[in-house]
């Protein structure tokens, strides 16, 4: 018999923030990926670098950045907590724009939902400088890839508890 986890944001069907008041501040890590996938004229376009608006892979970087330190404003029941550190790494490979973002903290609570908003801020910013060359751009796989620190340990992708 399999037991169903417990959904921590929501008490008697109703949603709450978690409080991590008591909870001691650790250092906890994440790693999250997603990918762009390019039509022709799109990977032609960026390629070419013929984008009025910038280098769309330097401009995601920049992107993912600021969308992990601003994902308590996004993420309605996220808590704001302070990222110590943060990579994102944006480069064109043959199956299209891959985003790998690494995000840090010393908190009550984890960084998952900060580096999975910096891949996906990067991503639709690649999204939005790439779509005058075409509407077809995919996003997909978006994932968190691992995670350390705090109550549950540690996680990493494909890895059985």
């Amino acid at each position: 018999m399999s037991s169903v986890p417990e959904l921590t944001h929501f008490v008697d069907g109703q949603p709450r923030m978690v409080d991590v008041t008591g909870k001691a501040a650790t250092h906890r890590e994440a790693c999250a990926e997603a990918w762009v996938l390019l039509p022709p004229e799109a990977r032609t376009a960026l390629e070419g670098g013929r984008n009025l608006k910038g280098d769309p892979l330097v401009v995601a970087r920049l992107a993912g950045l600021s969308g992990s330190k601003r994902t308590a404003d996004l993420i309605t029941l996220c808590h704001p907590i302070p990222v110590t550190g943060a990579r994102v790494e944006v480069t064109l490979e043959q199956r299209g724009v891959h985003i790998v973002a690494h995000v840090k903290t010393e908190a009550p609570t984890g960084v998952e939902m900060e580096a999975l908003t910096a891949v996906t801020v990067a991503a639709l910013n690649v999204y939005d400088m790439l779509k005058a060359a075409s509407k077809a751009i995919e996003i997909q796989d978006v994932r968190l890839i691992s995670k350390s620190g705090g109550k549950s340990g540690d996680y990493r992708r494909g890895e059985q508890p």
